[in-house]
């Protein structure tokens, strides 16, 4: 009787003092589990196999509480960051509409080239028509042969104008950096898909994307005014539309730490890689490309100079003094600066050296990324290696045991004595 009462009174008490908190304002749920129920025994319950796993914390205990804010963070490494997913969609979105920007002003430019091309033929072989018509007119002069002389020197001093333009910005070679452009765009979208699709995206990724973004922007610039890269370089360099190399973040395809898919004979392995691809096909397209800057450096000048002459004799047709040579000269130079024209922009050769530029580009990359691999002492934080392998064999257009065969052979010759190229693509 007497625990009764004193349960009585204390459910009593506590629940005027539960009202008079609520009176307050203050709602409060507390638990309150007598110390005695600790030594309650569980072996009833632990006989039934629903609760086999089930453990109960210490209620008195404030750092085990079942109610722990610190739940509700994100500690697990495969959940998304809805921030980092838009952060990466909006950067994919950027891509996209920069891919249909390139290929949209690569086919203005392309058009560009084709209808310069066909006007500047036009009035070069009109202008030395005139020319040519003038001369066979001047016996009896008059009017009709000044009137030919003054038409064929203001086309061909048209023509001396609209080629400087178009040599000095190369079309042709215009059309081949939107392509170019373009296709690592697309390279770059296809990226950051896979990114998103395969999970765990972070923040250094987006960072990534965003300085991939920029690199090329900045390699192959929309603008024409300011921004145009140069058509006509001192020397002949790689083209560069990656940002630096940085040190990688720890990413094993497993989760663990170790060799990576590395060891040290796919070490020796690309690095006989990178002599080759240094040596040879790197090499070999600078070189090609320093001879189509020569070329078309020659085509270029050639070009605005015979128009300039062809002008210069049209205007002498007629002429007592100057008569035969003024003939030859307007006539023979406009011929000759139609087939110039006909050649440097009809076989587009500013795109051909903007072609080995881009190729020796790709190799450089395929150089930089394998060093920066084999820099890092840390395997763990390099990109998996048989990944990197069948990535380094694809790129070259070899498989596997070719790129093996590829790396035995140059390292049993001297640097005199190879001759395969690494790459089978191009």
């Amino acid at each position: 009787m007497a625990t009764l009462q004193n349960s009585s009174i204390v459910c009593s008490s506590s629940s005027s003092s539960s009202s008079w908190d609520r009176r307050r304002g203050i709602v409060r749920a507390t638990l309150n589990v007598p110390r005695r129920t600790k030594n309650i025994s569980l072996s009833g319950l632990r006989s039934k196999g629903i609760v086999e796993e089930l453990e109960l914390p210490d209620f008195t205990d404030r750092k085990l509480s079942p109610i722990n804010i610190n739940t509700f963070k994100r500690n697990d490494n495969n959940c998304h960051d809805p921030l980092v997913i838009a952060k990466l969609y909006a950067i994919l979105e950027a891509v996209a509409d920069r891919v249909e920007m390139h290929k949209n002003i690569g086919e203005q430019r392309n058009n560009w080239n084709s209808l310069l091309l066909t006007s500047i033929n036009a009035l070069t072989l009109a202008a030395a028509a005139m020319t040519g018509m003038a001369a066979t007119s001047a016996i009896g002069g008059g009017a009709p042969v000044a009137a030919l002389k003054l038409s064929s020197t203001l086309m061909y001093l048209s023509a001396t104008w609209m080629l400087t333009i178009i040599n000095k910005i190369q079309p042709s070679q215009l059309v081949e950096e939107q392509r170019n452009a373009a296709r690592l765009f697309k390279q770059l979208h296809n990226q950051i898909q896979t990114i998103i699709e395969m999970g765990n995206p972070a923040t250094s990724d987006v960072k990534e994307m965003m300085e991939k973004v920029l690199a090329l922007d900045k390699a192959y610039p929309l603008p024409l005014l300011g921004a145009m890269l140069k058509k006509f370089p001192a020397n002949v360099e790689p083209a560069m539309w990656w940002p630096e190399q940085r040190r990688r973040q720890a990413k094993g395809l497993d989760g663990k730490k170790g060799w990576n898919g590395w060891n040290g004979k796919l070490e020796e392995e690309m690095r006989e890689i990178i002599g080759v691809i240094r040596k040879k096909d790197k090499a070999d397209y600078l070189r090609l490309g320093g001879k189509a800057l020569k070329l078309n450096k020659f085509l270029a000048i050639s070009g605005p100079v015979l128009t300039g002459l062809a002008a210069l004799g049209s205007a002498f047709v007629g002429s007592p003094n100057h008569g035969s040579w003024a003939v030859v000269l307007g006539v023979v130079a406009g011929a000759l600066a139609s087939v110039v024209n006909t050649f440097e922009q009809g076989m587009q050769v500013g795109m051909v050296f903007e072609m080995y530029r881009s190729n020796a580009g790709f190799f450089e990359l395929m150089e930089e990324s394998m060093e920066s691999n084999l820099i890092e002492k840390d395997t763990g934080r390099r990109e998996n290696g048989e990944l990197f392998e069948m990535k380094v064999a694809l790129q070259l257009g070899r498989s596997l045991s070719q790129l093996r065969d590829l790396a035995t052979s140059s390292s049993c010759k001297e640097e005199e004595e190879i001759e395969e190229f690494a790459s089978k693509l191009f």
